[in-house]
């Protein structure tokens, strides 16, 4: 079966095609019909909601954006939402839920069954952002004394009820993780063996309080398909699974890149006027703010640069090109703050090899220019200079380019949002300090 087009759907939402929908969702993906469904207004939603069965329609919302996710529920009454509820996974309906209007959301969390009732208010209580919002509560636990046996009998009996099989969890008589084991283990050992005797010891977990972000590197570290979340007390409250770990993954790569251009990650194209200009505009000021530093720079130097007009042309040159070489750096560092928490006594090597790096690069490009602008303006000093304020500022963006990101991070501050605001007027200052002071240096011989 083809992939789903737009005006295929609309064609199947028009016609009623109840049994082709079903068909394709079976037989393909219900992540198509839930991003194509973006696409569609809010009476094509409403008549593709009434052509899908509860099941198929709990998966679609299982896959639809957190927006799409409130305009189907909102398609939907809230009695049949219910039952689609039924086939969907707690986390997935927590956030779904979270996501709400309160009205709805307390409609919806007091017609629910107290158990349900009780695991949504749980999942519901921790940050958004925090292992604990996005964990799960369809795991498998067993107890240390049960024999591998009896292990697989519970597994079968429960297995429909989970999102992951291959590993199950191991507590002792308190309900306290003390173990971990995967399936190939009960299916590769005697049935009369303890599951203690089997289990892996020391298990990896993170508490629910934890950023999302630290339970996926320790999922990527340790290359688990789940990681188990669980309180103070050591007991299971439920496991983060390896397809919600990628979604952090991706959600916090893109908050990353966002952020390194100045932008909230918070911002889409359908934010309103007034939200984008609340988010943009306070670090559009910093900027302004630092840029009259450079400027100065510059104003200060007002008299040799009246004396020669080429330095005017070409002393961007050095401030571009020490920026850029400190975002190479920038780049770097902040990738590696996402991963690690980096000292400067760790990675002195590092850090001195951007220096070397800043000579050798200032260097070469220095040659370059010197040369073209001394063949330019018929004046080999203002080559000479050029050529030396390269490779100071150069030095100058890797050396800030390494510092800054560390910096910030050691004082709180998110280093992917202001590093570059900070680079980019040291290069700015210090760069054009660099070369219009050394052209005040070598002024007799320029004019």
């Amino acid at each position: 079966m083809d992939k789903m087009t737009l005006a295929e759907l609309r064609r199947i939402v028009e016609d009623s095609e109840a049994a082709e929908l079903h068909d394709y969702i079976v037989e393909v993906n219900a992540i198509d019909i839930s991003v194509i469904s973006e696409d569609l207004d809010d009476r094509e939603l409403w008549k593709l909601c009434q052509l899908l069965t509860d099941e198929d329609l709990a998966m679609v919302l299982e896959q639809a954006s957190d927006e799409q996710r409130v305009r189907i529920a909102a398609s939907v009454p809230n009695d049949e939402l219910i039952e689609v509820f039924g086939y969907m996974q707690k986390d997935d309906i927590a956030d779904l839920i979270g996501d709400m209007k309160i009205v709805q959301r307390k409609a919806l969390i007091n017609q629910m069954m107290e158990d349900d009732r009780k695991i949504i208010r749980t999942l519901l209580k921790y940050p958004e952002d925090s292992a604990g919002g996005i964990m799960t509560t369809a795991y498998i636990a067993l107890d240390e004394d049960l024999s591998v046996g009896q292990g697989m009998t519970r597994i079968r009996q429960i297995a429909n009820k989970t999102e992951v099989l291959e590993t199950v969890y191991i507590v002792n008589h308190s309900q306290e993780l003390v173990g971990v084991a995967n399936l190939r283990t009960f299916l590769t050992t005697k049935k009369d063996t303890k599951l203690k005797d089997v289990m892996k010891i020391n298990p990896v977990y993170v508490h629910p309080e934890d950023d999302q972000e630290y339970a996926a590197k320790l999922v990527s570290k340790y290359d688990l398909n789940a990681i188990p979340v669980v309180n103070n007390r050591g007991s299971i409250l439920g496991i983060i699974t390896v397809d919600d770990i990628i979604d952090v993954i991706v959600e916090e790569y893109n908050e990353d890149i966002l952020e390194l251009g100045g932008v909230s990650s918070e911002e889409n194209l359908n934010t309103s006027l007034g939200e984008s200009i609340k988010l943009r505009l306070p670090w559009l000021l910093v900027n302004l703010a630092t840029a009259f530093l450079a400027s100065l720079t510059v104003k200060a130097f007002e008299g040799t640069i009246s004396q020669v007009v080429a330095l005017s042309a070409t002393m961007t040159i050095v401030t571009g090109m020490g920026g850029n070489s400190g975002s190479q750096t920038q780049s770097i560092l902040v990738r590696q703050l996402s991963q690690d928490d980096i000292s400067l006594k760790k990675y002195s090597k590092a850090f001195f090899k951007e220096i070397l790096l800043g000579i050798i690069n200032g260097a070469v490009n220095g040659v370059i220019t010197g040369v073209i602008v001394a063949l330019i303006y018929k004046n080999f000093y203002l080559g000479v200079i050029i050529f030396i304020a390269m490779i100071g500022n150069m030095v100058v963006g890797g050396v800030f380019g390494f510092l800054v990101p560390v910096v910030l991070k050691r004082l709180g501050a998110d280093p992917a949002v202001a590093s570059s605001i900070f680079l980019t007027t040291a290069t700015d200052v210090l760069g054009f300090f660099i070369f219009l002071g050394l052209a005040q240096l070598f002024l007799p011989v320029l004019l």
